[in-house]
C-alpha cells in the first residue's frame, strides 16, 4: 500500500507546499481537494496554461503521483438543473485529472433531501453517474463514488455502483462508522472488488455527541478491524490521510497532523494488532 494525503488538511495551502511537505515526509502521493481556498481547482493559475506545466513538473520532481482529484459533486438534489452543473463541474475536474495523470475523480452521492425517497434519490445518483461517464469516456479517468452521508453504508453504495458499470469506490470506513455504525469489517461487505481508494483517519467520540478527528492512534476508531479488511481484500492502492481541517478548524495544523501520520503509519501499521477471529465473529452478529 502507498501513503497520500488529503489537501483538506491544509486548505489554504498552495501547490507548492503541499508538493514540499509530501516530499519530506515520505509520501507516495497527494489527493487533491481543497488549495488557497478553492475546490474548483481547474479555476487556478496553477492549474491553467504554464501553471499547470509548472504544477506537473513539480509534482513529478518530488517523486510524487495524484492519488485522486476531489471534487464536491453531489447528485442528490431535487432540482435537475444544480444535478446537471454538478455534472459540468465533474467533466471539468476529470479533466484537469487527466492532465495530472490522476486515475480518478471523487464524487457524492450524498443526502436524502427532505420529502424526497430513497428510492428516487438512488435513481438520480445513477443517473447523473452514467452521464458523467459517458462524458469522460475519452480519458483514462475513472469516477469514484465515497461512502458519505445517506449512502456511506455498504449496501446502499452496492446498490449504486453495480448499476454503473464504469464507478467504483472510495471507501471511507470513518464515515460509515459515524454515520451508522458500521465497523470496518461490515462497512466493506459487497464492495470489495469495487474499491480502488482508501481514507483513513483516527476519531474520538467527545462527549457531546460527536465524533471529532485526532492524530492517529489517540482516538478510538477502531484501526485494526481496518487493517484486517484491507489484507483480506489484499488491497495494495493509496491509503489517504483525510485531516478534516476544513470542517473542523480547531484540531491541529497540517504542519502537526501531515508529518505524524506518516511516521505512525511507517512506525505503528505493521506492528497494529489485528482483532481475534472471536472479535470479528461478534461484530458480525
Amino acid at each position: 500500500m502507498r501513503t497520500s494525503f488529503s489537501t483538506l488538511a491544509c486548505p489554504d495551502w498552495e501547490i507548492s507546499q503541499v508538493v514540499d511537505i509530501a516530499r519530506r515526509c515520505g509520501y507516495e502521493g497527494i489527493e487533491l481537494r481543497f488549495l488557497q481556498g478553492e475546490d474548483s481547482l481547474w479555476k487556478l493559475g496553477d492549474f491553467q496554461g504554464v501553471g499547470l506545466g509548472t504544477t506537473k513538473q513539480r509534482i513529478r520532481d518530488a517523486g510524487l503521483t495524484v492519488a485522486c482529484v476531489d471534487t464536491s459533486c453531489r447528485f442528490d438534489s431535487p432540482d435537475p438543473k444544480e444535478r446537471q452543473t454538478w455534472i459540468e463541474e465533474g467533466e471539468r475536474m476529470a479533466a484537469l485529472a487527466s492532465e495530472l495523470d490522476a486515475p480518478g475523480i471523487r464524487v457524492f452521492g450524498d443526502r436524502v433531501q427532505e420529502g424526497v425517497s430513497r428510492g428516487t434519490t438512488e435513481n438520480w445518483i445513477i443517473e447523473c453517474l452514467s452521464q458523467l461517464a459517458q462524458r469522460i469516456a475519452g480519458t483514462k479517468v475513472q469516477i469514484w463514488l465515497e461512502t458519505h452521508g445517506d449512502f456511506a453504508r455498504a449496501a446502499d453504495v452496492r446498490a449504486i455502483v453495480h448499476q454503473c458499470e464504469k464507478v467504483h469506490v472510495i471507501w471511507d470506513p470513518a464515515s460509515a462508522f459515524v454515520e451508522n455504525g458500521e465497523q470496518p469489517l461490515e462497512s466493506v461487505k459487497g464492495i470489495e472488488g469495487s474499491i480502488t481508494h482508501v481514507h483513513i483517519k483516527d476519531l474520538r467520540f467527545d462527549g457531546e455527541g460527536r465524533w471529532t478527528p485526532v492524530l492517529m492512534g489517540h482516538g478510538e476508531f477502531p484501526l485494526p478491524d481496518l487493517k484486517r479488511s484491507l489484507l483480506r481484500m489484499k488491497y495494495e492502492g493509496f491509503v489517504s490521510f483525510e485531516w478534516e481541517k476544513k470542517w473542523h478548524p480547531e484540531i491541529q495544523p497540517a504542519e502537526i497532523a501531515v508529518p505524524h501520520f506518516a511516521n505512525w503509519f511507517r512506525e505503528k501499521w505493521e506492528t497494529l494488532d489485528l482483532p481475534s477471529e472471536s472479535h470479528i465473529t461478534g461484530a458480525k452478529s
